[in-house]
């Protein structure tokens, strides 16, 4: 039997995690062992399920215990199941995006960046990305547009921010990821063995459709910050630097826009 307990109060202790933890308090960085994220709608919930997240407890409005909930519910087994009506869950920040089930759970253990792209062929890679907006629709093309990996650097936000794992549609739990704790990630790739391609508005750039990409067995393509673009040091190591040729004198794309071009270009189509 689900270990149902109704919450009549949006005060109650037991709706902190979901309404009163900021997200630095449940990534827990001095004890990531004992770190958590929330994750938002069913759909996104059963994505994490099936990747091996394990849940904390669950949220869901009370009409949804024996609907769109009850599958999820059972998947996860006597964790408890707080549950409440409608105007007590409408006090939640975005709750009307989650169709009323939120899920809290325990941080995955991070692999390495080796053991991440072993194997891999084709890998994203942000560098100083800081906007989770950004990170969630890389994340999301970077599923949808055969990309085998992404790395992060230690600067990006957090793939599992709230609001990150929203935005991918919970591909977060569907593309294998590392944060490098290097200091030039082109580097630590090169000794992977892959070859880099920077992405940056340079004159010494070439074309993403130049067949030398395709043609590279193990390939990173790196994406920099959305003001500053990728560091210098990053450009100056990488083995190529690339740009989208466009039109209408548009000098660039946002970051998250011009993953989902490179990745449709050089991903294992």
């Amino acid at each position: 039997m689900p270990n149902i307990i109704e919450i009549t109060d949006f005060s109650s202790k037991e709706l902190d995690v979901y309404a009163r933890l900021t997200e630095n308090q449940l990534l827990n960085r001095e004890h990531p062992e004992e770190g958590m994220f929330i994750a938002e709608s069913p759909k996104v919930v059963e994505r994490a399920l099936d990747a091996g997240c394990e849940p904390v407890s669950i949220l869901v409005e009370k009409k949804h215990i024996e609907t769109q909930a009850k599958e999820i519910i059972a998947r996860c087994g006597d964790v408890p199941v707080f549950t409440a009506e409608f105007d007590v869950l409408t006090q939640l920040t975005g709750f009307m995006l989650t169709r009323g089930v939120l899920c809290a759970m325990k941080r995955p253990r991070m692999k390495s960046v080796a053991e991440t792209v072993e194997g891999k062929s084709r890998i994203a890679v942000l560098e100083n990305v800081m906007n989770p907006t950004n990170v969630g629709a890389a994340f999301r093309s970077a599923a949808a547009l055969n990309m085998d990996a992404v790395i992060l650097s230690n600067s990006c936000s957090d793939p599992l921010y709230r609001r990150a794992i929203r935005v991918s549609m919970g591909n977060v739990f569907l593309v294998p990821w590392a944060i490098s704790k290097e200091d030039s990630i082109v580097d630590e790739l090169h000794s992977l063995g892959f070859k880099t391609a920077s992405m940056a508005l340079r004159n010494d750039s070439v074309s993403i459709k130049d067949d030398r990409l395709k043609a590279e067995p193990k390939l990173a393509v790196l994406l920099g910050s959305e003001g500053d673009g990728l560091k210098a040091e990053t450009i100056k190591k990488s083995d190529y630097v690339i740009k989208i040729p466009m039109s209408n004198n548009v000098d660039s794309l946002n970051v998250a826009a011009a993953s989902a071009v490179a990745f449709w270009e050089l991903g294992n189509n």
